[in-house]
């Protein structure tokens, strides 16, 4: 899907295609065509050709009026795409598909474009309200099943299933996510059982021996693990959650210091999983600019002399939320302050109230003592740590030896990192990781092998009901996808812009896109190809060797994916999301409602300070200075501490 998205022409072509995937062509005809089209949104057609060998063949498109939407030639055993494909109304349905002597009919449920946001909408609603997120991720597929099945909402409930849920969960990334997780779970079982979680609890008791001492620990923790997102939240709330535990730090600010960290380390370093799918859509975003500006040869030959990775580099300063998330989780934990909802979770746990809320639904169980330490099983420290470092061993050297074969000699150690394989890598760490700890537990006698097992499958059963809640987040990003929600909020971006409002609308188009679908990825994949070409036209690359132009061009891309990390910190359905509620053991819902106050606190001050303020000329790093003192100011006089009054 990202290569045919990559590979069209602006707005409208990036507007999520029809047909998507390497399709098998059987017959001529549309391939995939969408079951639901938004009035008035464009969108794409992908016409297969004939499956013999043969010579081409020409197509028209023609809409119940009789009107030619679009025609062309197709080749044989190979496809074409009819770009720009626009329904402005019910009487010009169905259309029909004429090729080769064949004529296919295409009649798609016709929404209007707002009817996109509801399925998202709905479901992030019914999870704040009632605080219970199955039933709400389950209403949301639902609803957007009920557009695809032309509103029969029988057929709407079969389709939930077949076309969203099983789809969901076949994914090959997202099925080595789902290994991935349970495979650690399963490790976390098996160290908690052999006595290694205590040990590391008591071994860092001395060091972490304070609330503040606690939570800077797991910030230093989560930088750490820079490499990859997934990783970085699985591992780090997993081992710091007994420490946090233990100094009545609760599960909700754990979730929050898990979260913050895991996707804006993974982002800003230029050696990560992240790094080099970003420097490919750039790269695919100044291709479309340099096709859409021929004639301005001085222009083009900026654009052509200047490398993707570099632009990359350049944007980094530019990522203010990012960095000023980064910089807000240190400050609530070296200043042991709080505000809002979080300060009510914080004074419950350190009040001894519990460290999550009386019915709480936890993503991952750790209350039943399916995961307390062996009786009599001794409290050594290395018997976590061996595993945990295997892992992070494991994955580099596996995202190193993977890139490596992928990338041409004398490549970058940056090239490699990003032409790496992070799922395959993921899937050898956690395995090996389970292994070392197998080995450790019943090596030692700490454990039988029966034992050990079972406290392995302990570690797997504690993971099922993130695993539903992940399945069924994908399953309504599918859903958003297939109403047309990043078209339609994509759409925005189409009208005429002031330049210097460009990097702050585009990150408010990115966060609403990543929230109401909870993929960054996938937001940076259909935004960033638009934005730079967008960003060119209206004079962005103007002083391209550094001038203030050059600034709005780099503001606008770095909103991208500052706007998309924002958007997925806040949105329900996001993947990490319920990885971090699930690595901190944390009701979602909760997690939700206590971490959305703190981003969107530093995505104001990044979006005034940093998008405004550095498109008008304020340097980029007073915005970031400026940032933090702002972000420091509002914790001194509106922050609290748990030990102090409410009213404070």
């Amino acid at each position: 899907m990202l290569r045919l998205l990559r590979a069209c022409t602006l707005p409208t072509a990036l507007l999520i295609l029809a047909a998507v995937g390497a399709p098998a062509l059987s017959a001529q005809g549309f391939d995939d065509a969408p079951a639901v089209a938004l009035k008035g949104v464009p969108f794409a057609l992908t016409v297969a050709g004939p499956d013999e060998p043969g010579p081409a063949v020409p197509f028209e498109i023609i809409d119940a009026r009789g009107q030619v939407v679009g025609s062309g030639v197709v080749e044989a055993q190979s496809e074409a795409v009819v770009d720009d494909v626009v329904i402005d109304g019910a009487d010009a349905l169905p259309m029909i598909l004429a090729v080769g002597g064949v004529e296919e009919q295409f009649d798609p449920t016709l929404l209007n474009g707002w009817f996109s946001l509801l399925p998202p909408l709905l479901a992030v609603l019914l999870a704040l309200i009632f605080r219970e997120v199955v039933t709400a991720l389950v209403a949301g597929v639902w609803l957007g099943a009920l557009a695809v099945a032309g509103f029969n909402p029988i057929q709407a409930t079969w389709r939930m299933i077949d076309t969203f849920i099983v789809p969901a969960v076949a994914d090959g990334s997202h099925a080595s996510i789902i290994v991935f997780s349970m495979l650690l779970g399963g490790m976390v079982g098996l160290v908690s059982k052999n006595g290694g979680t205590m040990g590391i609890v008591e071994a860092l008791a001395p060091l972490a021996s304070t609330r503040r001492r606690g939570k800077i620990a797991t910030w230093a923790a989560g930088l750490a693990i820079f490499f990859d997102d997934y990783a970085n939240t699985l591992i780090v709330g997993n081992t710091m959650r007994p420490i946090t535990d233990r100094l009545k730090i609760s599960r909700e600010k754990l979730a929050y210091l898990v979260d913050s960290t895991a996707a804006p380390v993974a982002a800003l370093v230029p050696i990560s999983t992240w790094v080099g799918y970003e420097i490919s859509l750039i790269a695919d975003g100044i291709g479309i600019a340099e096709a859409q500006n021929p004639g301005n040869t001085a222009l083009v030959a900026d654009l052509t002399s200047t490398s993707p990775f570099l632009i990359f580099i350049h944007t980094i300063p530019y990522l203010f939320y990012p960095l000023l998330a980064l910089a807000f989780v240190f400050l609530t934990s070296v200043m042991d302050r709080d505000w809002g909802p979080m300060a009510a979770a914080e004074r419950r746990a350190a009040s001894g109230g519990g460290l999550f809320r009386p019915g709480a639904q936890l993503t991952m169980d750790t209350e039943s003592g399916t995961m307390d330490a062996k009786e009599g099983a001794p409290h050594r420290w290395w018997n976590a740590v061996a595993p945990v470092l295997t892992v992070i061993l494991v994955v580099l050297a596996g995202l190193y030896t993977t890139g490596a074969a992928s990338s041409d000699d004398g490549a970058s150690l940056m090239d490699i990192f990003g032409a790496a394989d992070p799922f395959a890598t993921l899937l050898w760490g956690s395995l090996a990781g389970c292994l070392v700890a197998f080995a450790l537990s019943v090596g030692q006698r700490i454990l039988t092998l029966n034992e050990a097992i079972e406290a392995w499958l302990d570690g797997i059963r504690a993971m099922m009901i993130a695993m539903i809640v992940l399945t069924l987040a994908w399953s309504l990003g599918a859903v958003t996808e297939a109403v047309g929600t990043a078209s339609y909020l994509a759409g925005l971006l189409e009208g005429s812009v002031p330049l210097q409002l460009m990097p702050w609308l585009v990150f408010v188009t990115a966060a609403a896109m990543a929230f109401a679908t909870g993929t960054s990825w996938g937001t940076m994949a259909i935004l960033i190809p638009l934005v730079i070409p967008l960003t060119v036209t209206l004079g962005g690359a103007a002083d391209f060797a550094g001038g203030a132009h050059y600034s709005v061009l780099l503001g606008s891309i770095s909103s991208v994916l500052a706007g998309a990390i924002f958007g997925d910190h806040c949105s329900p359905i996001s993947d990490t999301t319920v990885l971090s509620s699930t690595a901190s053991a944390c009701d979602h819902v909760d997690h939700v409602r206590t971490q959305l106050p703190y981003a969107l606190l530093v995505a104001a001050v990044s979006m005034l300070l940093g998008d405004i303020g550095t498109a008008y000329g304020l340097p980029n790093i007073v915005a970031l200075l400026g940032g933090v003192l702002v972000l420091w100011a509002f914790l001194r006089f509106r922050g609290v501490r748990v030990s102090e009054p409410e009213s404070r």
